[in-house]
């Protein structure tokens, strides 16, 4: 890495640590709340709880992370990430603790649904690409926003192998303690992720920078007059629901059409492998090509490839490769988003301005999470979630193609983020 990358104002150690932190952070994080999906099994019968119960679970986990990101983002954004990181990484320990000495679906909507959704809210995505998309220059942002996206990938191929293995070997308890080892990683990683705070904290306030010193409230009413990223965050609605139904799901419906329950941690570690890749591929292809449209037509091959698979009989062989497609157009949706951000409005707001974004990607992730979870119960099937999940993903494509990605007219002038 050399000093050419870095962000003014930032030196090439401090552009270093923050790239590392946040990677490492990503990849403990949101690998095992991608892994979440493995416990369905071994927690509903363990006690005595249904699938929608638990599922419930992971709804409220994601609303919460949603309903909690822009005040979250808000505050990183004038104080630092380094106190919301460290922060986070001791509360998702926290719940993982509450949801093993849960013994009904009380507990577990406390310890996985809201500790780990606050948790996830300090050391997920947005905050994450927010302090990473400050540390470099704008001709390597979108780039390395989808390098450091493809470590949440990667987190997936580590955590899922391992919460099978010691599910299939010790219980799922023993696979939250595995859980818990890897909230010890991400202390260290956080505090490293905040490594630039001054310094971004400093770019930010600079005369150049033409929106320091907005209020929240005039934040809030420029994004919502810009009917393009109106249209972004709806559609980001319809990503949430359908990487959550995969991720939660998945496993389950495996199990119901025959397969081995390693096979659902198989594919889940696939789509990790394969979303790495695919990460840094979007996240350079948004650095040539409109992001929009790029964004859309993730959108659009998601819901053409699960209608495929779930018309075809599951097998290892048709699961695998969904798994490592999927994989390809997983989280790299988030670096083109976390771009349009920075284009759009500018980078002093970035924290907060992803974070109403991904309010909007959570909500879908409770409908996804939960709604599938009904659906289930009441027809021991899966049909209707996925047809639902493809007929609004094929809208949301065709709309996010449509937005118009035109920086505000304040941002007139200003250097494309």
């Amino acid at each position: 890495m050399t000093q050419s990358i870095s962000s003014p104002g930032y030196t090439s150690a401090q552009t270093i640590s923050v790239l590392t932190g946040a990677s490492v952070l990503l990849t403990m994080s949101m690998g095992m709340r991608q892994s979440f999906g493995l416990f369905v099994s071994p927690v509903t019968q363990d006690l005595g709880i249904s699938v929608a119960d638990f599922t419930l679970a992971i709804a409220i986990q994601n609303f919460t992370w949603g309903l909690s990101q822009p005040l979250i983002g808000a505050v990183a954004d004038r104080f630092g990430c380094r106190v919301m990181t460290i922060l986070g990484s001791l509360l998702y320990a926290g719940g993982l603790g509450v949801t093993m000495v849960a013994q009904g679906p009380i507990a577990l909507w406390i310890g996985l649904g809201v500790m780990v959704g606050l948790a996830l809210a300090c050391t997920g995505l947005s905050l994450a690409l927010a302090a990473a998309a400050r540390a470099v220059s704008p001709i390597k942002r979108s780039v390395t926003l989808g390098t450091i996206s493809a470590a949440g990938s990667i987190g997936t191929f580590i955590a899922a192998p391992l919460a099978q293995g010691l599910i299939d070997s010790n219980g799922w308890l023993v696979a939250m303690v595995g859980f818990l080892g890897l909230c010890v990683v991400m202390i260290p990683a956080a505090f490293f992720t905040g490594a630039g705070d001054k310094a971004g904290l400093d770019q930010a306030t600079n005369a150049n920078d033409s929106d320091a010193g907005m209020s929240l409230k005039e934040v809030l009413i420029e994004a919502w007059q810009h009917k393009g990223y109106v249209t972004m965050a709806v559609a980001y609605f319809v990503c949430g629901l359908q990487l959550i139904f995969i991720a939660t799901h998945l496993p389950a419906y495996l199990e119901i059409c025959g397969q081995s329950p390693i096979l659902g941690a198989q594919a889940l570690g696939v789509i990790g492998g394969f979303n790495a890749i695919g990460c840094y591929i979007l996240g350079w292809l948004g650095g040539k090509y409109p992001k929009h449209y790029l964004l859309g037509g993730v959108y659009l091959l998601r819901s053409g490839f699960i209608v495929v698979y779930f018309l075809l009989p599951a097998t290892p062989t048709t699961t695998l490769v969904f798994a490592a497609v999927m994989g390809l157009l997983w989280l790299g949706v988030a670096p083109l988003v976390t771009g349009l951000v920075g284009q759009i409005f500018g980078l002093r707001n970035m924290a907060t301005l992803t974070g109403v974004a991904f309010f909007c990607h959570q909500t879908g992730s409770f409908v996804g999470a939960w709604g599938a979870g009904l659906l289930f119960d009441a027809m021991q099937n899966y049909d209707l979630a996925w047809q639902i999940g493809v007929a609004i993903g094929v809208t949301a494509g065709l709309a996010q193609m449509c937005m118009n990605d035109k920086p505000t007219d304040r941002m007139q002038g200003a250097v494309p983020a």
